[in-house]
């Protein structure tokens, strides 16, 4: 198995979820100037931003770790990794996901997080492999690898 660096899929597609989180960042600093006048009343929408802005600067520097860290994934070939694409069969047919960040799945790609109780078993199985996991208690079920 050779072993070679990351797709860039991941990162573009962490890098263009960063730029929409930073021009919300920078709607809501405009709409909502923060200035702490008036009484409680008045300053309400204010502290509402401030806690939405507050929000997004933690996810925006997640997302900046996410990027780091994705710069430094090796991927091997015939084995699922995070960052790449992956043909599943999930007992109805083919269907392709990225294995990623939630960040990822909001920006509306088809994600397995390698958290979720799927991608702990898909990250670093071999292609052709059929794994199993439990998305909940009592519940087995199984996915094919058919391409990473």
């Amino acid at each position: 198995m050779a072993v070679t660096s990351p797709t860039e899929t991941s990162a573009e597609l962490l890098s263009t979820r960063l730029e929409s989180l930073r021009a919300e960042r920078a709607q809501l600093v405009s709409e909502n100037l923060l200035e702490a006048a008036g009484d409680a009343a008045d300053r309400a929408p204010n502290v509402e931003a401030a806690i939405r802005l507050g929000l997004l600067d933690e996810r925006i520097a997640a997302v900046e770790l996410e990027i780091e860290a994705s710069r430094h994934y090796q991927h091997t070939d015939g084995v699922v990794s995070i960052g790449d694409r992956v043909v599943l069969d999930l007992g109805e047919g083919h269907e392709t996901y990225t294995v990623g960040s939630v960040e990822q799945a909001v920006a509306g790609v088809d994600t397995i997080t390698p958290n979720s109780p799927l991608g702990r078993a898909i990250v670093g199985a071999a292609v052709g492999t059929t794994v199993t996991y439990s998305p909940r208690r009592g519940v087995r079920l199984s996915a094919t690898i058919i391409s990473a």
